[in-house]
């Protein structure tokens, strides 16, 4: 008997409803090969948990007190939904997410097929703001992938077992170690572009404040996955280029004094701007400059003991 959990996380999220919603109707359609699907809803928001939102599918809900001093419990949450979880399958989505027809479909054909363990879809965007338009373009005909988040993901429980909790120490960017963790322990991430979600990622200002936590959440990656707990020695991993803007673009902010006296070193991120010609190119190297100092300051955040 294979049995599916879809795993949404929430705090005072006003788009969990239509996210529901539209589970629901995925739950609906679900692959003959899995004989059911529940869907749980770790809330740790301040409202009263009995105003909860009505769906065709009845969600089960989890309330999620933080612990003392965590003001961000993004990782607490998804541990506490896998351990909730009666599924051999985890899903992962994110409120706010749209997923298109066959989304579910697409995303467990292979892990039901047994060929994989780990599976990240494809997501886009809900109107004009699109900030990860040209991450998406580069990974186009990959089969793998070196990294992924929560957002659009389904992993075999064994997996979680095998590598871990998500690290409760971070409060962004336990996603990205999950994934991180996962293929150093030699699990590969199947990259299936056919699992569309679309997600409303809100307004420019919400978009800069969250590359500049992501930034910060980037530092912190690198330090625990670069050296190992007793600073002795270096982990192996390979560098791809996902990790081209988190470490250029905070040697490119630390450089800018030679602009005073080599003025074309400003023209360097041009070569941003061609990238991402086709979707916002002045968009795209804002949020790369602001991820980038974000960077800089978890760095420092890290240095100083924080």
């Amino acid at each position: 008997m294979t049995v599916v959990s879809i795993v949404v996380i929430s705090k005072n999220e006003p788009a969990l409803v239509q996210t529901l919603e539209r589970l629901a109707q995925q739950i609906s359609h679900a692959p003959a090969l899995v004989d059911a699907v529940e869907l749980l809803v770790v809330d740790a928001s301040a409202s009263d948990l009995t105003a909860r939102p009505k769906v065709d599918t009845p969600a089960r809900w989890i309330p999620f007190t933080p612990p003392p001093g965590v003001r961000i419990s993004i990782p607490h949450q998804r541990n506490a939904g896998v351990r909730a979880a009666k599924g051999d399958i985890i899903v992962f989505t994110d409120c706010g997410c749209i997923p298109l027809d066959g989304w579910l479909e697409h995303l467990l054909k292979p892990i039901l097929s047994g060929e994989e363990r780990i599976v990240s879809g494809k997501t886009g965007a809900v109107g004009d703001l699109d900030p990860y338009d040209l991450l998406r373009r580069q990974q186009e005909g990959n089969r793998y992938l070196p990294e992924c988040p929560t957002i659009n993901l389904a992993f075999r429980r064994d997996v979680f077992d095998e590598i871990g909790d998500f690290d409760e120490s971070f409060q962004y960017g336990s996603d990205v170690d999950f994934s991180w963790r996962a293929v150093h322990a030699g699990i590969r991430v199947c990259y299936a572009p056919e699992a569309v979600i679309l997600h409303d990622w809100g307004t420019r200002r919400r978009q800069l404040k969250r590359a500049f936590v992501y930034g910060k959440a980037r530092a912190r990656l690198y330090k625990k996955h670069m050296v190992d707990r007793t600073g002795q020695s270096i982990r192996k991993r390979n560098f791809n280029e996902r990790d081209l803007v988190p470490l250029l673009y905070p040697l490119y902010l630390l450089g800018l004094p030679i602009a005073f006296k080599y003025r074309w070193y400003l023209l360097l991120p041009l070569a941003t701007l061609w990238r991402a010609r086709e979707n916002k190119p002045v968009a795209t190297l804002v949020d790369h400059v602001v991820l980038g100092a974000g960077v800089i300051a978890g760095t420092w955040e890290i240095v100083n003991g924080r």
